[in-house]
């Protein structure tokens, strides 16, 4: 199994950790509708961010973090194939904003502040785009019970060209901060630093075991 479709396989058993953006890419086959001329897409200094964005999401504790499994390349280059232009326009965004929001509430570049000071911040983007999202469905869900009562109050004659409206669904709206979560988890998990130092892992096992208890505080398999 390639790295890629170690990734695909873990985005469906984290299913609905991940954005509808996320999921959205990978049962589209990571087949990106986006700008195509996107080589400049991000700078160094966006890079950098991300780099530094990541290892907050996934800290070194007593496993290694998300730099040292070298995520945060990975990022950009998985957003630039993967994603589609919305999506990467809004991940641009985010960075930028990220970083005036670090000027303006900080004083100093998001790259300058200290670990404490980029977790306070990270904390607020996360609890923004939650609320966002939550939002979101609820508008989603509200709309789609008053379309069923159309229906519903119309004649089979009148609906008979369009019996699917009830179910269409709005094309959920790309979250910069769930973007950047999901692809830190996905990268750090299929990288080999998150399979052999955060998952417990046996390059050649003798024999397959089923079903295996777990001892208090053993990790995971990979």
């Amino acid at each position: 199994m390639d790295r890629r479709d170690a990734v695909k396989s873990v985005a469906f058993l984290l299913g609905g950790a991940l954005s509808a953006t996320t999921i959205g890419v990978f049962l589209e086959g990571c087949s990106s509708s986006g700008n195509k001329d996107n080589k400049n897409l991000f700078s160094s200094h966006h890079e950098k961010l991300i780099t530094e964005i990541a290892d907050i999401i996934v800290p070194t504790t007593s496993t290694p973090g998300a730099k040292a499994a070298g995520v945060g390349p990975w990022i950009p280059m998985m957003v630039k194939d993967c994603y589609p232009e919305d999506a990467q326009k809004a991940f641009v965004k985010g960075l930028d904003d990220l970083e005036d929001r670090s000027k303006k509430e900080f004083n100093k570049s998001f790259l300058e502040m200290s670990v404490k000071e980029r977790e306070q911040l990270l904390g607020k983007v996360r609890d923004e785009t939650v609320a966002a999202q939550k939002k979101e469905r609820d508008e989603i869900e509200a709309t789609r019970i008053a379309e069923e009562n159309k229906i519903v109050k119309k004649s089979e004659k009148e609906e008979a060209g369009r019996p699917m409206n009830a179910k269409e669904a709005k094309p959920s709206k790309p979250y910069f901060f769930a973007i950047m979560r999901d692809l830190t988890l996905l990268g750090y998990f299929t990288s080999e630093t998150g399979q052999t130092k955060a998952y417990a892992y046996v390059d050649i096992p003798g024999r397959y075991d089923g079903c295996v208890d777990l001892k208090p505080g053993q990790k995971v398999w990979a």
